[in-house]
């Protein structure tokens, strides 16, 4: 596949390697920077969110097959060039795929909360995700959260006030009022979304 992607071509890109890190610039064919989403579900926030800044370059992550084809096809019927869809799971592209100082905003909506205690070690935000997220991020970029769980939520705050790198900040109202996939279910049944943003110092 192209690179430089028009919108009649795959906006999926396959990954050279899993061991090396990538050349982000080189998936996009305008400069400019990359806003990168853990985990983008059917991409129904990231098609709306890129569309609104095409000056922004934006890069879907997602170990579902299935979901990236829906990126691909709605990027497309958009005509959006500034979007990329990679398979992969969040956290491993995070820790061993992303250059340092790389990206402008991480974007994290309704990770699996993993609510069971047994099972906590699993979710992406824990004690080892605000350092890596440091590094991944250029100075000033940006982490924006968002959870239905309240304990993954104390969680979330728990690990970026322990990390002091980072300063809380707020959601933008533009950015807050778009939702994913997942909210628009959880709005529909009166369920609250909790959001949290953090700035690298």
């Amino acid at each position: 596949m192209s690179q430089s992607a028009s919108p009649a071509s795959s906006l999926l890109y396959e990954l050279p390697s899993i061991t090396e890190r990538l050349d982000l610039a080189a998936l996009f064919p305008r400069p400019g920077p990359v806003e990168v989403e853990l985990g983008c579900g059917d991409a129904s926030f990231l098609v709306r969110y890129a569309a609104r800044h095409p000056d922004r370059n934006f890069l879907g992550v997602e170990r579902l097959l299935g979901r990236l084809r829906k990126l691909d096809r709605k990027g497309r019927r958009a005509g959006l060039t500034n979007l990329r869809g990679v398979r992969i799971e969040g956290g491993y592209f995070l820790e061993w795929l992303l250059p340092p100082g790389s990206v402008a905003a991480l974007h994290i909506y309704f990770p699996d909360p993993w609510p069971k205690k047994k099972h906590r070690q699993r979710r992406l935000v824990n004690e080892r995700f605000p350092p890596l997220a440091h590094r991944a991020l250029v100075r000033g970029g940006l982490v924006y959260l968002r959870t239905d769980d309240p304990d993954y939520h104390a969680q979330i705050r728990a690990v970026f006030a322990a990390h002091p790198g980072f300063l809380p900040v707020e959601t933008p109202p533009d950015l807050a009022a778009l939702p994913t996939d997942f909210e628009q279910d959880f709005q529909a049944r009166g369920i609250t979304t909790l959001r949290a943003a953090y700035q690298a110092l």
